[in-house]
This record gives C-alpha cells, sequence and structure tokens, in this order.
C-alpha cells in the first residue's frame, strides 16, 4: 500500500508544473496534499478511481488540505474535534478498517515567532486528537509539520537555532508526540542522513545546492513499525518549493 504526501504550494500552479504527471506514474493508494491555496469550484481534476477530499481555508487562496483515495473510507473527520477550531483547513482524517490516515498542514510560528503560541496550543490539541483515534486502531500521520526535528534535518542547524521551524517549543512538542508512541518512518530507514531535505527557500541556487530543511513527514504508530516496508523523499519532483514523501506498507 502506497501513501504519498506533498505540500503542493498551490494546487493550481502545481498542475501546471507537472502534478499530474507525477501523480498517474506513481499510483498511489492515497495522496495527501496540503496547501491547497484554494476554494471549492476553484479546480476540477479527473482523477479517475479515485475519491476526493478537501479541506477549504476561510481565507480566499490560503491554506487547506486533500485526500485522494482508492478506497472510500469508512468515516471522514475535518479538523481536530473540539480541541481547537479549524478555520485554515488544515486537517482531514479518513478511517479505514485497519488504521486511521491524518493529513496535516500543521500552522508556521511566522518568522518573528509571532504565531508561536497558537502554535503550541495546536501541538497539544493535534497530540490529544490523534491519541483520542489511537485508542481504536492505529494512526498514520502526515504531511508538512513546520519542524525539522534533529539537527540532521536542517543544513544549516547551528545558524538555524531559535528560528521557527526549529525552536526548541517546536521541536519539544515533536519529541512529545514521539515519545507518546509515534515513528518517523523516514528515520527507520535512514537514521543518520543529514543531506535529505523535502523543502528549499525559493532564493537564488538553494535548491540547487541542497541548502534545505526536513518538515514533511510519515509518522506512524508503533504498532504498524513492522508493517513498514519503505519510506522515502522525492527530492528529484518540483512542482512546488516542497517535494513528495512517500511511506509504503504492508497491510492484509
Amino acid at each position: 500500500m502506497k501513501f504519498i504526501s506533498w505540500n503542493v504550494n498551490g494546487i493550481r500552479a502545481c498542475v501546471k508544473k507537472g502534478f499530474l504527471d507525477y501523480f498517474h506514474e506513481q499510483d498511489a493508494d492515497f495522496f495527501c496534499l496540503q496547501e491547497t491555496k484554494l476554494q471549492e469550484g476553484q479546480i476540477d481534476l479527473d482523477l479517475e478511481g479515485y475519491q476526493q477530499y478537501w479541506n477549504y481555508a476561510e481565507k480566499k487562496g490560503y491554506s487547506g488540505t486533500a485526500i485522494f483515495a482508492k478506497k472510500a473510507p469508512l468515516s471522514v473527520t475535518y479538523g481536530l474535534g473540539e480541541e481547537i477550531e479549524d478555520l485554515e483547513g488544515r486537517v482531514i482524517t479518513l478511517e479505514y478498517e485497519d488504521f486511521y490516515l491524518i493529513t496535516m498542514y500543521t500552522p508556521n510560528a511566522k518568522r518573528d515567532l509571532t504565531r508561536l503560541g497558537y502554535r503550541m496550543l495546536w501541538e497539544e490539541a493535534a497530540r490529544t486528537y490523534i491519541k483520542q483515534l489511537e485508542e481504536t486502531k492505529p494512526v498514520i500521520l502526515c504531511g508538512d509539520l513546520n519542524v525539522a526535528h534533529q539537527p540532521t534535518d536542517v543544513k544549516n542547524d547551528r545558524a538555524n537555532i531559535g528560528n521557527a521551524g526549529f525552536t526548541d517549543e517546536e521541536r519539544g512538542k515533536f519529541n512529545r508526540l514521539l515519545e507518546a508512541g509515534y515513528l518517523d518512518s523516514f528515520r527507520l530507514f535512514y537514521p543518520e542522513r543529514d543531506d535529505a531535505f523535502t523543502w528549499w527557500s525559493y532564493m537564488a541556487k538553494v535548491r540547487e545546492r541542497n541548502i534545505g530543511w526536513r518538515i514533511d513527514y510519515f509518522l506512524v504508530s508503533k504498532q504498524l513499525e513492522g508493517h513498514v516496508k519503505d519510506a522515502a523523499i522525492d527530492a528529484h519532483i518540483y512542482g512546488s518549493d516542497h517535494c513528495p514523501v512517500k511511506l509504503e506498507l504492508k497491510i492484509s
């Protein structure tokens, strides 16, 4: 079973840059998007064989998530329940017989950290929500989580200490999520790699020189560890300032 997650930084723009070629080439069972940046009716994607689930932000041209799934779920949930109001279309959860699949676009703390307080509230609500789901069955969480967990997840880690996405507070919340029983699937296969990134600034030559951050993830409940067959980063795929990340599971 193949899962793909991609912050497309505007699906309409990404479609013009080859999104559909990659989508059809991969033939994934689940294709999760973040930062779709549109409202209902602004795009019509003909994705034969897939169910489409969209969560739109109230603010036009901002945030938003989507999941394209070959198999219809048992249930669909938008947002994080009653813990925190999601007016920015940041979360979709699909329930299946053996797992929950969540796509999430975690709020950015902003360059001046003015949204760090809200980010901390979000992190607490997200962890509570995920743990409640896991009381029923395992969880697969994917998306742009807007944090580089370890120094190996940032090209220039020392220079970025304290910057949005690499603050002690954000990294600490990520640690708490892992400690609550979740695994960073990519690190199961590549625990020491320090050149594997998923986001690069649009500044000149930055991506070509691979000066990036790894902030896009597939996290899985520990119960699924034995089912994880592969995790990968498709850094060669352009179309956004992020690249797709992939997960393969063997689930009967």
